[in-house]
């Protein structure tokens, strides 16, 4: 019985240092992505009533593209039909032009699969 309680208990525990590890992680994960989102904001802004040069990216993940309204999208970007998954996002940051010829976004392609990560966990925290 003893040996029985001793299971739980370590079980138990993994669990719950697994879950705090993994917390800590995503925090850590948007944090990193909160500053390479630093050079995105000199054009978007986290702020729902605020577009700038470019989009609010509040609520970006899983939102269709070209849908904000008070917004001018480029007709490229209207006529994609894209949704904002990960997938694509991905792809948008790794060459937005490759992925939507004709859009009028310019920005520094980031290639690197560890700073996709982090930019993509601190978008979902918006």
């Amino acid at each position: 019985m003893k040996s029985k309680i001793l299971g739980m208990s370590i079980l138990a525990a993994t669990i719950s240092f697994t879950s705090l590890a993994k917390g800590n992680n995503e925090v850590m994960m948007q944090a990193a992505g909160q500053e390479i989102f630093k050079k995105c904001s000199a054009c978007h802004s986290t702020d729902t009533s605020k577009n700038t040069f470019g989009p609010s990216l509040v609520g970006v993940i899983n939102r269709k593209a070209a849908s904000l309204p008070r917004f001018a999208y480029s007709e490229a970007l209207q006529k994609s039909e894209l949704t904002w998954t990960e997938a694509n996002l991905r792809r948008w940051m790794a060459g937005n032009d490759i992925l939507v010829p004709g859009t009028r976004m310019r920005h520094v392609q980031i290639t690197d699969l560890a700073e996709q990560n982090y930019l993509l966990a601190y978008l979902k925290s918006l």
